[in-house]
């Protein structure tokens, strides 16, 4: 008995997948979500309004295309075509070796201006960036997430921060507190709240590190990111930190 030919699927049966999903309504609230409205941060994004377990599921469909199909979907204008690209990309970091792990985060570094929405880089910067700098690069991994860190792109700052998550995880956070500390200063919300996101991941491990980094930056910490970091503590020491 002959063994079944395995399904072979191809980039533009995925693209006619996403687009038979479109739900204009829905892609409209999206638009305001995500601001890609004039002169907001995600200002001309396309949205199909595609929800995100559907866009997984596709995702898991085609997890084996090859990087040169990722890359094009990453290129493409709307949202949903890079978030599905993206999670393929991370499937397909997963089940790497260590020499295609190599090769998946440099493509990923590669390509990383398409990497251009909070949820694009949550979905993958942790996954690839992360891992791989823990697991291969340590010295080199932390140098480029600070020199992202002091990037003038939006996105690349959210990477910095957010690729930390992998060593918080690993209950390795010194990287994850010196890059708060640099990001202080930062204009943007979206930064407030992804470094007191990843403070309060430390604090989850270890609630006396974050709560020296907290006794040392909260008056300088901007007011969300401070939110954002003591949002486990009971509410009478929240308020203490919010009274100071």
């Amino acid at each position: 008995m002959g063994t079944k030919p395995q399904k072979t699927f191809s980039l533009q049966q995925l693209k006619t997948e996403l687009y038979a999903l479109e739900n204009p309504a829905r892609a409209h609230f999206q638009q305001g979500f995500f601001k890609c409205g004039p002169g907001e941060y995600a200002e001309g994004d396309v949205m199909l309004g595609i929800p995100v377990p559907a866009q997984r599921k596709v995702a898991k469909k085609y997890a084996g295309l090859s990087l040169e199909d990722v890359r094009k979907l990453l290129a493409a204008p709307e949202h949903e075509m890079r978030f599905v690209g993206l999670v393929i990309l991370t499937a397909l970091y997963g089940r790497a070796d260590a020499a295609g792990k190599k090769k998946i985060a440099n493509f990923y570094l590669d390509n990383l201006q398409y990497v251009n929405n909070w949820d694009l880089v949550d979905t993958s910067a942790p996954q690839i960036v992360g891992d791989f700098f823990f697991n291969f690069d340590r010295r080199g991994g932390a140098a480029l997430l600070r020199k992202l860190a002091r990037s003038k792109n939006l996105w690349e700052r959210r990477v910095a921060i957010v690729a930390t998550q992998y060593f918080i995880r690993m209950n390795e956070h010194a990287l994850t507190l010196e890059i708060a500390e640099m990001l202080l200063g930062d204009e943007h919300d979206l930064i407030h709240k992804a470094s007191g996101w990843m403070l309060r991941e430390v604090g989850k491990r270890d609630v006396r590190a974050l709560e020296k980094f907290l006794d040392t930056h909260k008056s300088l910490m901007p007011r969300t990111m401070l939110r954002y970091a003591i949002e486990r503590f009971p509410e009478k020491r929240r308020k203490a930190y919010l009274k100071d």
